[in-house]
């Protein structure tokens, strides 16, 4: 067993995902990278009275080609659609058995959500007015909670090491990537599967972030115009469901095995505003922070990074500090590195946001392809190159990857790619 005197080099092995433009992660990037908008007119939420009406819903998803149905009764949609994302990131090591290639007491499940399953609290407290105490489900207890996705998984495989969960608003997904990585470079490990998922599309999710004024109102008419990052235009961001999934091992288990890596989590990097419930710090202090520790944790400088994908909410205030943060930060190199915003074409996943993107950043490095800011038409930051529109040809080594989100918490990931 390590110590934390070896670190160890933490790879990706597996990957997963299920999002609004793609049910698999290799769909879910073929719509990015080519600028397709999963965005729409809401269908499986009640619209009447909500000021908003647009989301990005993840269609067509079959929970019965995952699940048994005790299982879908049991399991909330959150859970539901994290373990999709789970069992694909896994698809590749699983023996025909069904049995995970590690020790068991070496191998741990990480669940990371915003919002986790509040359907369940919506559910429960309706029971309540309507029926009483003894009307409220039993579910509620376990499968109300947050960790019900990483305890559901860590049965499945037998997970006997640390398994629990993590929430940071819209850092989540990112601090699950980081957190998790920790856990393998300092020998608490020798894979942690990160699962991150959100499924807030729901009456009162919706309208309480409406009235807090951060959801775009100006688009119900042009779904897919309704996330538009860094344009002048913008008026806040799109609530999305999804999730997300990454498996994470020490270089050695891979090589052991002979697994094939994906990418590295070289660096990550995690702080507190320390400011305000929901406003960002307007010099973007801990935005800064999480970049410059990923980037000394990474052992790299700024001008070695070749992309950056952004936080991008498309709201004023998030998309103007992130890119002053990102130009104290980087310096003169911050006008020269590509950075876009997936959140355009998937809009904001929450919780579940960090990893997809980490998922996108790796996908980059690997077709040599950066995904676009689609509706960047009246970009307010031209000094800044946001790859607008269509996607890119480029080959980057390093790519970083930041998440902020209301409570002031900001996180990092540094990721590299592999030699082709």
């Amino acid at each position: 067993m390590r110590t934390h005197h070896e670190p160890a080099r933490v790879v990706v092995t597996g990957i997963g995902a299920v999002a609004p433009n793609g049910l698999d992660a290799e769909s879910a990037w073929a719509a990015t990278s080519s600028g397709r908008s999963g965005i729409a007119t809401l269908t499986d939420v009640e619209l009447d009275g909500l000021t908003v009406t647009i989301g990005g819903e993840v269609t067509g998803f079959d929970p019965s080609a995952h699940l048994s149905r005790p299982d879908q009764r049991r399991l909330s949609r959150y859970a539901q659609l994290g373990v999709a994302a789970a069992r694909e990131a896994m698809s590749a090591h699983v023996t025909d058995e069904g049995a995970p290639p590690f020790r068991s007491d070496r191998f741990s499940v990480l669940a990371a959500s915003g919002y986790g399953p509040t359907e369940v609290t919506h559910l429960g407290t309706r029971s309540l007015g309507a029926k009483g105490p003894r009307g409220v489900s039993a579910n509620g207890a376990v499968y109300g909670a947050h960790d019900s996705l990483s305890s559901y998984l860590s049965v499945e495989w037998h997970a006997q090491g640390p398994s629990h969960a993590v929430a940071a608003a819209c850092a989540s997904g990112t601090v699950g990537v980081g957190e998790g990585m920790r856990m393998v470079r300092h020998g608490y490990a020798d894979a942690v599967l990160v699962v991150t998922a959100e499924h807030s599309l729901n009456v009162q999710d919706i309208a309480a972030t409406a009235n807090i004024r951060a959801l775009a109102t100006d688009s119900n008419d042009a779904p897919e115009r309704g996330s538009r990052p860094f344009d002048r235009s913008r008026s806040g961001f799109v609530m999305s469901a999804g999730a997300a999934a990454l498996l994470l091992e020490s270089e050695a288990s891979a090589r052991d095995r002979g697994a094939r890596v994906l990418a590295e989590v070289r660096g990550y990097g995690c702080s507190s505003d320390a400011h305000h419930a929901t406003a960002p710090h307007p010099e973007g202090v801990g935005a800064q922070l999480a970049m410059r520790q990923a980037l000394a944790d990474a052992g790299c400088t700024p001008a070695d990074v070749g992309y950056v994908n952004a936080h991008g909410t498309s709201t004023p205030y998030n998309d103007a500090t992130e890119l002053a943060a990102i130009a104290a930060v980087f310096g003169e190199h911050a006008h020269r590195v590509p950075i876009s915003s997936t959140k355009s074409t998937t809009g904001h996943l929450i919780g579940a946001a960090g990893a997809l993107e980490a998922i996108f950043c790796i996908q980059a490095m690997r077709d040599r392809m950066l995904p676009p800011t689609i509706n960047l038409d009246d970009p307010e930051f031209p000094e800044f190159d946001l790859v607008p529109h269509v996607a890119r040809t480029a080959a980057p080594e390093l790519c970083m990857s930041n998440s902020f989100g209301f409570g002031g918490h900001n996180a990092t990931v540094v990721l590299a790619g592999v030699a082709s």
